[in-house]
């Protein structure tokens, strides 16, 4: 009985420490700027196991420092409801869902939200286990419940991978197009937003024929795409 007794207070404060450090984390990342990220650690190691130039660029900047096409083009591409929902998209789900058991031979069709892609970015690691993809759900609840839109869409702009070993807009301003991201131009931002899908083999530096029909595409998409409300503007009044 006391094995019994110690072992359900390990699990407790097991059960406690972890809730206690994931939201402290979350509430820290809300005014703290995301220096690097799971998957930078990731590439880095596989570049040192591959024998590969190491490198890593990434350059933290706010959400005003970006440019105000670059937000509207990656709702355009990856999130068209990001403003409206609260972290998921279940109807999108639904669908990619409904697709790929129709059709198993095709590539999986993903239907992930910015807010989880933010949280699977900043917090966890790449894969397609139910034990991520159950941590990528609670962490995409508490990054909805304790940031904003605009920080949330700020920390995914700068911490996406855009390219390799380039993460977030400055970064891949920089390397792909010579200027910082505020001064990245509309086209511009459309191709980069046609990248995301697949950032390592798609370039925004190089773009193929099927990049620079995927980047007309977006730039048509992002007509009806309101712009992106700036820090303290309230979010419901563009949605």
């Amino acid at each position: 009985m006391k094995i019994l007794g110690l072992l359900r207070k390990t699990i407790q404060w097991i059960v406690v420490a972890f809730f206690a450090s994931t939201i402290l984390s979350v509430v820290i990342f809300r005014f703290v700027p995301v220096v690097v990220t799971p998957l930078m650690v990731i590439r880095t190691v596989e570049q040192v196991e591959e024998g590969r130039e190491l490198k890593m660029s990434h350059d933290w900047v706010s959400l005003d420092e970006i440019s105000p096409s670059l937000p509207v083009a990656v709702i355009a591409s990856e999130d068209g409801k990001f403003l409206s929902h609260h972290g998921f998209d279940f109807e999108a789900i639904q669908h990619a869902a409904k697709r790929n058991m129709e059709h198993p031979e095709r590539q999986k069709l993903g239907a992930s939200t910015i807010s989880q892609q933010t949280a699977k970015n900043v917090f966890l690691w790449p894969g397609r286990t139910w034990w991520r993809k159950g941590l990528e759900v609670y962490f995409t609840s508490l990054i909805e419940l304790l940031w904003s839109k605009q920080r949330i869409m700020e920390v995914y702009l700068n911490s996406i991978e855009m390219g390799e070993g380039i993460y977030g807009a400055e970064a891949v301003a920089q390397e792909h197009f010579g200027c910082s991201a505020q001064e990245l131009t509309r086209s511009q931002c459309a191709l980069i937003a046609a990248t995301l899908p697949n950032p390592r083999r798609f370039s925004s530096k190089n773009p193929s024929p099927y990049m620079l029909k995927r980047q007309k595409r977006i730039e048509r998409e992002m007509k009806f795409v309101p712009p992106f409300p700036k820090k303290g503007e309230d979010v419901k009044k563009k949605r």
